[in-house]
């Protein structure tokens, strides 16, 4: 089942790309916890978003505080029931208009299909630890 967990990562990612939030959210269990390392940047805590409905709020703050924000990752690892993605988010204030790229990586676990965590991070190295620690 692994690949097909990195499909479903490259799916969400997608629709995240795309503002499809409903696309998005088909590829997530009802009952997920996300962890955005990227509200954190914004000086916002690294609150844990719980399902569907929290999601949905987290990415509403994103689309609003960015008039563009896209992830592109360069590596994708399957590691059975997790995945690790490392590459890097797009972003262009609203406000400002200032595109930036820093790097970005997620570990995201599985079950049934369905990604159940997904945990964020500025910093590929502490999201290789991560995803080792849990193994």
């Amino acid at each position: 089942m692994s690949h097909e967990n990195v499909e479903v990562f490259k799916r969400f990612a997608d629709a995240n790309n795309r503002r499809d939030v409903e696309a998005l959210l088909a590829e997530l269990d009802a009952d997920v916890e996300w962890q955005s390392a990227v509200l954190g940047s914004l000086g916002g805590e690294a609150t844990v978003h719980r399902g569907h409905d929290g999601v949905r709020e987290m990415l509403r703050d994103l689309y609003e505080a960015f008039s563009e924000f896209r992830v592109e990752f360069s590596e994708i690892r399957d590691l059975g029931d997790r995945v690790v993605a490392i590459g890097r988010w797009i972003t262009r204030g609203e406000e400002s208009g200032v595109e930036v790229t820093p790097p970005l990586a997620s570990v995201v676990d599985f079950k049934n299909g369905k990604a159940i965590r997904v945990r964020s991070y500025l910093d590929p190295e502490e999201a290789l630890v991560d995803a080792a620690m849990r193994d």
